[in-house]
């Protein structure tokens, strides 16, 4: 058996076939240490690959059922969150999660709460994705004058305190899910344009890339035929970790009571359970459930996204 550390053991450290002992051997020691350090790479690969895949199912088992319970919360609910029972009920087998002030079904509220919570995370993250893949195709792309520009413009907002500015602006205005959303997906654009740019750059020096413009084709066409597929796997990691941030802020604005009130979140059921006696009275089931949700949440798109990048450094490294 091979130990470990050796079948992990990069090629700089392998004897080199100038070192056997017999000067006839040599291309043979050669042969067959070329042969160990493929079979070297290829175990190691496959260890590094499986690890990611078990990631990445637990996170998308997590995933799609929240997904789910967003979907289904009519008919997973046990009651109509708005509906009234008597105040501050311990959890028992008619309320599993007990009641809160207003004599709402907790259980029933969080599972309500997934809808705006989700809604909030996919929105923000939907349009900050396609600002920064537009920003970064253009300016990784046409370079020069225009990549300039872009980048100019992305340093500024990258200078601008993003969750200050959403607070002040989100006190000033009716409070809304909506604009929280806009707001989040208009600021947060910055990393992903930098992280297509960076891969634009590379993509449009390829061989097919040249081709395409010998041919003729336009610069669009180029952009999104060649250069937009070759970079959708380090959009899809981007797309998927800003949800998770877009999650814990809408969270943390909730949390501030700046939400809407008249709406159901995560944040929002912390925010009253703190206000209204949740937390002084010891009623964990009320603010720790909320909050465990956005932790296995955040959790579950972070594995996914993170197994989506070991899983493409992994596809490079074997190319």
């Amino acid at each position: 058996m091979i130990p470990d550390a050796t079948l992990c053991a990069s090629p700089e450290i392998m004897p080199e076939a100038a070192e056997c002992p017999d000067e006839n051997k040599r291309q043979c020691c050669k042969r067959e240490y070329s042969r160990t350090e493929r079979i070297s790479m290829s175990l190691c690969s496959a260890r590094e690959v499986l690890r990611m895949q078990k990631m990445s199912l637990v996170g998308l088992l997590l995933f799609l059922s929240f997904v789910l319970m967003a979907v289904f919360s009519e008919e997973l609910a046990p009651f109509d969150p708005w509906m009234r029972f008597e105040p501050y009920l311990l959890p028992g087998s008619e309320h599993l999660l007990g009641t809160n002030d207003m004599g709402n079904d907790i259980l029933s509220e969080l599972i309500y709460s997934t809808r705006i919570s989700l809604f909030v995370g996919f929105a923000a993250a939907l349009m900050a994705t396609l600002i920064g893949t537009i920003v970064g195709l253009l300016a990784g792309y046409y370079k020069g004058m225009t990549d300039e520009i872009l980048m100019g413009i992305t340093d500024i907002f990258l200078m601008i305190p993003q969750i200050p500015l959403i607070i002040v602006i989100a006190s000033f205005l009716r409070p809304s899910f909506w604009i929280v959303a806009l707001l989040m997906g208009a600021l947060w654009w910055t990393s992903t344009a930098r992280v297509v740019r960076s891969r634009t750059l590379q993509v449009r020096e390829m061989g097919f890339v040249q081709a395409s413009r010998a041919l003729g084709f336009s610069d669009l066409h180029i952009i999104f035929t060649d250069v937009l597929p070759n970079t959708c796997h380090v959009i899809a990691p981007k797309f998927l970790l800003s949800i998770a941030s877009a999650m814990i802020a809408e969270a943390s604005i909730s949390f501030l009571g700046l939400g809407d009130p008249t709406m159901k979140s995560w944040g929002t059921m912390i925010n009253f359970a703190f206000t209204r006696g949740g937390f002084i009275n010891g009623y964990w089931w009320w603010y720790l459930t909320p909050g465990l949700c956005i932790t296995l949440f955040v959790l579950c798109v972070v594995l996914m996204g993170f197994a989506w990048e070991e899983q493409e450094r992994t596809n490079q490294r074997l190319e």
